[in-house]
């Protein structure tokens, strides 16, 4: 059976590891994103360079899309040189961004308007789950059709969740987002209170992460803080966005949030120390900083 065209814009972190599973299972792959130099080495393992946004919507059967911020997803879906305007009738368009709840319900509006099928599928595993094609993906849109798509999402993440309609992706990660949030302030005091004790926060893990208070964050940003690594998996400046959304989505809910907050608040005066661009394990030496102080 052949395989339908994708559409891949966005290779950064995370999407550059989702091109190259697709590559490796035999989808046809034309990428597009702002600096080409970034997708070269997916030109060499075989993606197809594509000039412009409508270029690459014109092409493909399926066309994802995993970029920065809200206002990203705006500009590579609207206007005249958007995907919406330039998909060929009968295209699935799925988002893969973590982005605003209503903006998912919206773009679903407009695609259907056009004969598009639109799904919100943001996505929780990190860097390590990309490379792994191990990625939770949490979907929003139409039940109708998702089944046709569910191979895509198989190469890329092997818990592949459709939640509800339109937006109730983007919902759910928020729901990831909020627990991460609170988790990742309970892991940087949990090491550095070891360090403060006078433990090996290494061998202190290898107690913790195997009882009650294990968790993702435990066990895999947990060592690349003890090791002074704070490459980005996941930036800082994007945990800040998702925080931002899933507070104003639970402001519209009056929904009180206060643990969201506060790490909201934690992540803001790391950035401003200059950690934007770092990895979301970084908070740890903002905790640092002040356990020292």
């Amino acid at each position: 059976m052949t395989k339908p065209i994708i559409g891949f814009i966005g290779t950064g972190v995370m999407g550059k590891s989702m091109v190259r599973n697709l590559l490796q299972a035999g989808y046809p792959v034309n990428v597009f994103t702002r600096t080409r130099e970034k997708a070269e080495d997916l030109l060499n393992e075989g993606a197809e360079w594509q000039d412009n946004v409508a270029e690459l919507a014109k092409e493909a059967e399926v066309i994802i899309t995993i970029v920065g911020y809200p206002s990203d997803v705006e500009e590579v879906y609207y206007g005249e040189s958007g995907i919406l305007h330039n998909a060929r009738e009968g295209a699935y368009v799925i988002d893969m961004t973590t982005s605003s709840p209503q903006l998912a319900e919206e773009i679903d509006k407009k695609a259907k308007e056009k004969n598009l099928h639109a799904y919100d599928a943001p996505v929780s595993g990190g860097d390590t789950g990309a490379k792994q094609g191990k990625l939770t993906i949490m979907v929003g849109g139409e039940a109708e059709h998702f089944e046709k798509i569910v191979p895509v999402f198989e190469v890329m993440g092997q818990n592949v969740v459709l939640q509800g309609p339109a937006g109730a992706g983007q919902h759910t990660k928020m729901c990831n987002q909020i627990a991460i949030a609170s988790n990742m302030m309970g892991v940087v005091e949990a090491i550095t209170y070891a360090e403060k004790a006078g433990l090996d926060p290494k061998t202190v893990l290898q107690s913790i992460e195997f009882g009650a208070a294990g968790s993702w964050s435990l066990s895999n940003l947990g060592p690349r803080m003890i090791d002074d690594n704070f490459d980005p998996g996941f930036y800082v400046k994007h945990f800040i966005k998702d925080m931002e959304i899933a507070i104003q989505s639970a402001d519209r809910m009056e929904l009180p949030v206060p643990g969201l907050k506060l790490a909201k608040s934690l992540y803001d005066e790391l950035s401003k120390a200059g950690g934007s661009n770092d990895g979301t394990q970084a908070l740890y030496k903002y905790y640092k900083m002040m356990a020292e102080q």
